[in-house]
């Protein structure tokens, strides 16, 4: 496009296509890329019902005119940042750097299964979780020694239990592996505290367990212990859909960490142990039994754990 003297135009940088455009302050962003011939996806023809054309606004965000109500309903309904936006409703006032976020058919179909999702499925984005990994003692002996259709029957009446609690504590479970449960606080509903969430779902979970001992016992003649690690941190959440299984889950270090924190209560004989971080976000709120100075598997370094009582 060629830019007319006196006519005001600001600079759209499309690092996706490597190129670098202009619009008047009357054009949308979907409006000028389209002009310059660019293939920007917007699938609903620009009409704010689908989302395809939205952008990420690497710089210049300040520049972008204020969301109108359409793009408001669907930034809330699908959890848009701030620096994601629809192409076809934002209007600029200055220049702008942009990557387009759909540029082939597999990402159309991602982006469209997330609109469609009525429970509003929420894009990736970096908060601050408690992460807490749980573990059975005792679960492979019983697993050895009966069918699988009792082990597994067995497990789905323990994960029942244990869900009901994590759920009432603003939890989730993330994911279950045999008889281990990674369970994401702070993740799903605002909580004032998402670290003594996760200490008093464990210590709920705990007392559960005793009554689902009482059971394991009438029926098998077994019981089972439990243990449990929480880490606190920044981590990425967000739901991910591989087709037929769709959960919500979260990706970062302090994810590994928090499994290496559960796995460290057998070297000590304890239940519950919590990160440093997760220690700072709850001091003076808890009981502290003991302090642990220890390596963790597959981390450099020594790591200050706090056993809390349940």
């Amino acid at each position: 496009m060629q830019v007319k003297a006196g006519e005001v135009m600001f600079k759209i940088s499309s690092q996706t296509d490597n190129k670098t455009i202009y619009a008047s302050p009357d054009d949308t962003i979907l409006e000028a890329m389209l002009e310059a011939g660019i293939n920007h996806t917007h699938v609903c023809g620009g009409s704010s019902r689908c989302s395809t054309c939205r952008v990420y606004v690497m710089d210049g965000l300040s520049n972008c005119l204020p969301r109108n109500k359409n793009e408001k309903q669907v930034a809330a309904k699908l959890g848009f940042p701030r620096n994601i936006r629809l192409a076809c409703q934002t209007k600029i006032s200055g220049d702008i750097t942009i990557k387009r976020l759909v540029v082939d058919e597999l990402d159309k179909k991602i982006i469209l299964k997330q609109f469609e999702d009525e429970s509003g499925t929420k894009l990736g984005k970096e908060k601050d979780l408690a992460i807490l990994f749980t573990d059975i003692e005792n679960y492979t002996q019983f697993a050895e020694a009966f069918p699988p259709y009792d082990v597994v029957h067995v497990l789905n009446r323990y994960y029942q239990t244990m869900n009901e609690i994590i759920e009432q504590r603003k939890g989730i479970i993330s994911d279950v592996a045999g008889d281990g449960i990674l369970a994401l606080f702070g993740s799903m509903e605002n909580s004032i505290n998402p670290v003594l969430d996760a200490i008093n779902a464990v210590r709920e979970m705990h007392k559960a367990l005793i009554h689902f001992n009482e059971y394991l016992n009438q029926v098998y003649d077994r019981s089972f212990g439990f243990r449990a690690g929480i880490n606190f941190g920044k981590a990425i959440v967000g739901n991910f859909n591989t087709g037929r299984m769709r959960k919500i889950s979260a990706i970062g270090d302090i994810v590994n960490m928090a499994s290496r924190i559960e796995t460290a209560n057998k070297n000590f004989g304890t239940q519950l142990l919590i990160s440093q971080s997760a220690y700072e976000e709850v001091k003076g709120l808890v009981e502290i039994h003991k302090i642990y100075r220890t390596t963790l598997k597959g981390k450099s370094g020594e790591y200050v754990l706090y056993e809390v009582e349940i």
